[in-house]
C-alpha cells in the first residue's frame, strides 16, 4: 500500500477490504435516514407521546434522540424493535454549549425551531456542520421564520437566538431552489401558526410526503397541489402520533450499485419499488437486473457487460443527487462514455480523485455537461464529470469525505484488485445501519 496522503482522525476508524470478487448475499434496510430525524422532531410539536417504527441504529438517531433530551424529553429507542417513543411533556431551553458540540457535526439543530417557537416562544440556532458536499446557508430557514412573525437576535459566531413574543402566523413562502430542509422548517412552523401558508416552489421528495403523512396523523391539515404548491392551515393544538417509518431508498441505491459494480446478486428486504422508480430505470439501462417482490427486491447482474449512460441529478421526480456517487463506481466498469451533471450540491465530486488513483478514467468539469443548465453552470463550480470506462480499479488508501461519498469509496474498495484501506468510516454511520454487518452478510472480505 501506498503512504497516506492526508492526516487520519483515529487510528482506529479504518475498513481494510479485499476486493475483486462478486458479493452475494441478502441484507435488510429499514426507515429513511432523511425522514426518522424530522420526525422525531415533528414530535415536539405535541405534548402527547409519539412513537416512530422501522428506525434504523444509526447515527442521525441518535444526535437527535440526544437533543430531544437536552430539551427536556424523554426519548426510548428499542434497537430491536426499530422503534422510538418520545414523550414531551416537558420542554425547555438546553444548555447552548451542548447544542453547539452536536451541531459542529449535523444540520438538525435548525429544524426545533419552529416547535420550540410554538412550545417556548425562543429557540437557539448554534452555528453548523454537517457533510461538506455543498454550499447549504441557513438564510432561507431564517427569511422563512421571519415571515411567520420570528425575530432574529444579535449573531455570534457562536449562533443566536430566534424569539416569537407575539407567536406566529401563517404566511407565503416561495422558495427560489425546491429545498428539502427548507421545506421541511416551514412544514414544522406553518401546522401551529395562526391562519394559512402557502409554500411555493416546495420540495416533494418522498421522506417529505411522509412527514405530511406523519403532521396529518397529529391533527394538521395540509394539501398539496400537483404545481409543488403546499398550503397548510394552522391549527390550535396537535396530538401524538404512532408511524411507521418509509423505507431508506438512497441505502437501497447503494447497495444495489455495488452488486452491479461487482458483478453481484444482493437481495435487499424491506425495499420497495414506489419511491425506486427513477434508480430503477437507470439501473436497467446501465445492465443491471431486478427482481421485485412485495416485502424486497433483488438486485444482481445479468453478463459483465455494463452500459454507459447520461445522468443529471434533480430534484424529486428526478434522479437522486444520493444516487449518483454509488453509481458513479459502477459507471467506471461500462464500456464506452458516461457523463454525470450534478445540479443540486455544487461540490459533491470530491469524491471522485481516489478513483482516479486507482485507475478510473473521470475527467471532471465546470460547464453543464447534461440537457439542463443549471444554476451552478455560470459560478465556477466543477459539478459535472466524463466517465470513460471499462477500466480495472487497483486499491488505494481512501478518506470519507462524506455519508455517500464515503459508501462509494467503500464499493469502490470492493470492485478493485488488491487491498483497499478506508479511513474515517465512522462518518458512514450517520447515514447507514450496521453496515459492517451487512458487508459480512454479502460476503465481502475486510477487517
Amino acid at each position: 500500500m501506498e503512504k497516506l496522503d492526508f492526516c487520519v482522525p483515529d487510528e482506529s476508524d479504518v475498513l481494510h477490504i479485499e476486493g475483486g470478487k462478486p458479493l452475494r448475499g441478502t441484507i435488510v434496510v429499514r426507515g429513511a435516514k432523511n425522514l426518522v430525524s424530522k420526525a422525531m422532531v415533528a414530535a415536539l410539536l405535541s405534548e402527547l407521546p409519539s412513537e416512530l417504527r422501522n428506525v434504523p441504529n444509526i447515527r442521525d438517531v441518535q444526535v437527535v434522540s440526544k437533543l430531544l433530551r437536552m430539551h427536556g424529553a424523554r426519548v426510548t429507542y428499542d434497537e430491536n424493535e426499530g422503534t422510538v417513543l418520545v414523550e414531551p411533556s416537558h420542554v425547555e431551553l438546553p444548555d447552548t454549549q451542548k447544542v453547539r458540540e452536536i451541531s459542529e457535526t449535523s444540520r438538525i439543530p435548525i429544524l426545533f425551531c419552529g416547535p420550540l417557537l410554538h412550545r417556548l416562544r425562543k429557540a437557539f440556532i448554534p452555528s453548523l456542520g454537517g457533510d461538506l458536499i455543498g454550499n447549504r446557508p441557513i438564510n432561507f430557514h431564517i427569511h422563512a421564520l421571519e415571515q411567520f412573525g420570528a425575530v432574529i437576535g444579535e449573531r455570534t459566531k457562536q449562533g443566536f437566538y430566534i424569539t416569537a413574543p407575539n407567536g406566529l402566523h401563517g404566511a407565503k413562502v416561495n422558495l427560489d431552489y425546491p429545498s428539502v430542509g427548507a421545506t421541511e422548517q416551514v412544514l414544522l412552523t406553518a401546522v401551529l401558526a395562526d391562519g394559512i401558508t402557502e409554500l411555493s416552489n416546495a420540495a416533494i421528495e418522498p421522506e417529505i410526503m411522509d412527514l405530511i403523512n406523519i403532521l396529518q396523523k397529529m391533527g394538521a391539515i395540509i394539501s398539496v397541489n400537483t404545481d409543488r404548491v403546499i398550503k397548510i392551515e394552522g391549527v390550535d393544538g396537535l396530538q401524538g402520533y404512532t408511524h411507521t417509518a418509509l423505507p431508506d431508498r438512497i441505502e437501497t441505491a447503494s447497495w444495489a450499485a455495488l452488486a452491479l459494480a461487482t458483478q453481484g446478486n444482493i437481495t435487499i428486504q424491506g425495499a420497495v419499488q414506489s419511491d425506486m422508480t427513477t434508480f430503477l430505470n437507470v439501473f436497467r439501462k446501465v445492465g443491471g437486473a431486478f427482481d421485485i417482490s412485495d416485502d424486497c427486491i433483488r438486485f444482481y447482474s445479468i453478463s459483465d457487460h455494463l452500459n454507459p449512460v447520461a445522468l443529471e441529478t434533480n430534484v424529486h421526480p428526478g434522479f437522486m443527487t444520493d444516487w449518483q456517487q454509488p453509481m458513479v463506481i459502477a459507471l467506471t466498469q461500462a464500456d464506452g462514455l458516461s457523463i454525470v451533471h450534478e445540479t443540486v450540491y455544487e461540490n459533491r465530486f470530491q469524491f471522485v480523485q481516489p478513483l482516479k488513483k486507482m485507475g478510473a478514467n473521470i475527467q471532471i468539469y465546470k460547464e453543464c455537461l447534461g440537457p439542463t443548465p443549471c444554476r451552478f453552470g455560470a459560478k465556477n463550480f466543477e459539478h459535472s464529470i466524463a466517465i470513460s470506462g471499462p477500466t480495472p480499479l487497483v486499491g488505494t488508501n481512501f478518506l470519507v469525505p462524506d455519508i455517500r461519498g464515503g459508501f462509494s469509496h467503500v464499493i469502490a474498495a470492493l470492485t478493485a484488485s488488491k487491498e483497499s484501506s478506508v479511513y474515517g468510516i465512522s462518518l458512514i454511520d450517520r447515514g447507514y445501519e450496521n453496515f459492517r454487518e451487512k458487508l459480512s452478510a454479502v460476503n465481502a472480505t475486510f477487517e
